[in-house]
């Protein structure tokens, strides 16, 4: 059987095709991804100047998906398409523009042979937990087959999820601690199982939001002046910006100044770390609290235990250290001193050492940084909970994220109850294995006739 979801992010959108055996449905580990495809073009909730246009974006994507799922299955196979923080802010701008989007999306899926189900808007709460369910499924951590075929299950804790999108950062992990604010709590039953998890989404703090949101601080610092210098940029890196591409956000719009936005102002690179690090935490408020433990701008947050696995920009960031700058990632200042590293590379080397990632080249030392102070100051990360992080795309073959769980939700392949035991191994299967215990009887038995036999004569 095969299911499709579509991951409409607020920067671009991408279809994700799965597929597991038919006969094992309510089996664990087995729902794997069969092909993507990435939309050409930015997320959909940039359509809303023009509607019809972003359910036009998703067809080429949606007649790989003709090819890639057999026909004769096309009308049983499940359609879905989940928005997240792009169209969540779209909808906090202007709700007329977010339905009709959504409507033209939903036309355009309308019009293909397979079984729609919807198209909606995730709230971050959801995001964060199909996130972690999606990771937790993939590892085995919920339940798993012995290899007898029987249901069994681990005892493994299971990790903790953390997301970076471009509009919104989510962080999802299992506690036993009391969680002082009720919206963060989520109860999950899943295979017979209770799990009490802790989730927030923090709007505004994705990569590409973070971005306007620094360069808006900026240059309210600088007064709007015809240039401004950038520490966050490399040097040798410079570009003419106009108001209306740092204020077109709800993310930035208390900050709109009164000059009209099709102004431009030149923005300089000047690569310097330690002010780059001073700009980005006056995006977090550190101070105010009214619980026993918080990560920033006043959220509870318990804190971090157990493995976590980071994924999305998370993953692109770190991936860029590893293998664009060759550092290795242990530790909090390991993360630290590649932030300062790249901030201190000029824009020439860095287009020496990358030159296809030319597009988002000069905003590594600003993300870095963030994703630096995000953890450590934000999360709370230390050197003795840092290294429990494992910064990764895929689980196997299977990219994680929030898809694969809101699907298996929605298909109810995650049963509350734990299902009863029984025998999956295939036929053949037992046939070998009786004929190998059959075998090693025997040889077993004629082994010990012969020597029963020479013990005898040995005797006489």
């Amino acid at each position: 059987q095969y299911g499709i979801v579509l991951d409409a992010g607020s920067s671009h959108t991408a279809m994700f095709i799965y597929k597991w055996p038919a006969d094992k449905e309510n089996n664990t580990g087995v729902v794997s991804e069969h092909s993507m495809c990435d939309v050409e073009g930015p997320g959909i909730s940039s359509y809303s100047s023009n509607p019809p246009a972003a359910g036009t974006s998703l067809v080429h994507c949606l007649n790989q998906a003709l090819r890639d799922v057999p026909k004769e299955k096309h009308a049983g196979t499940p359609l879905y398409l989940g928005a997240t923080a792009g169209m969540r802010l779209l909808n906090i701008a202007n709700l007329q523009a977010s339905d009709t989007v959504l409507s033209a999306v939903a036309a355009t899926l309308k019009s293909y042979p397979f079984d729609f189900r919807g198209a909606k808007i995730l709230s971050g709460e959801e995001e964060g937990v199909f996130g972690w369910v999606t990771a937790n499924y993939l590892l085995e951590n919920f339940i798993k087959r012995g290899w007898l075929g029987e249901w069994i299950q681990p005892q493994k804790k299971t990790l903790g999820a953390m997301d970076f999108g471009g509009a919104s950062t989510q962080i999802t992990f299992e506690t036993r601690d009391t969680i002082e604010d009720p919206r963060n709590e989520v109860m999950l039953k899943l295979y017979g199982q209770a799990y009490k998890v802790y989730t927030h989404s923090f709007l505004c703090y994705g990569r590409d939001q973070v971005l306007k949101r620094l360069l808006s601080k900026l240059l309210q610092a600088e007064r709007y002046q015809p240039t401004v210098h950038y520490p966050c940029w490399p040097t040798g890196y410079d570009k003419s910006l106009l108001l209306s591409s740092v204020y077109d956000s709800p993310c930035t719009e208390k900050e709109r100044p009164s000059l009209a936005l099709n102004t431009t102002i030149t923005v300089v690179g000047t690569g310097n770390g330690s002010l780059c690090a001073l700009h980005v935490s006056k995006l977090f408020d550190f101070t105010t609290c009214s619980f026993s433990h918080c990560s920033f701008d006043g959220i509870f947050q318990p804190e971090v235990s157990g493995n976590f696995i980071a994924f999305s920009a998370f993953f692109y960031t770190v991936d860029f250290i590893r293998t664009v700058m060759g550092r290795s990632m242990h530790l909090p200042n390991d993360l630290k001193d590649a932030a300062k590293t790249i901030c201190a590379t000029s824009w020439s080397e860095l287009l020496q050492k990358a030159p296809k990632l030319e597009k988002r080249l000069a905003d590594y030392c600003a993300v870095t940084m963030f994703v630096y102070l995000l953890t450590t100051k934000g999360y709370n990360f230390d050197n003795h909970s840092f290294p429990n992080i494992a910064f990764q795309k895929k689980a196997g073959e299977t990219s994680i994220g929030w898809a694969l769980g809101y699907m298996l939700n929605l298909t109810n392949m995650i049963p509350a109850e734990k299902p009863s035991s029984h025998k999956s191994m295939l036929y053949n299967y037992w046939v070998i294995l009786i004929l190998l215990f059959v075998v090693t009887t025997l040889t077993s038995l004629g082994t010990a006739v012969c020597l029963l036999r020479r013990s005898k004569s040995s005797t006489i």
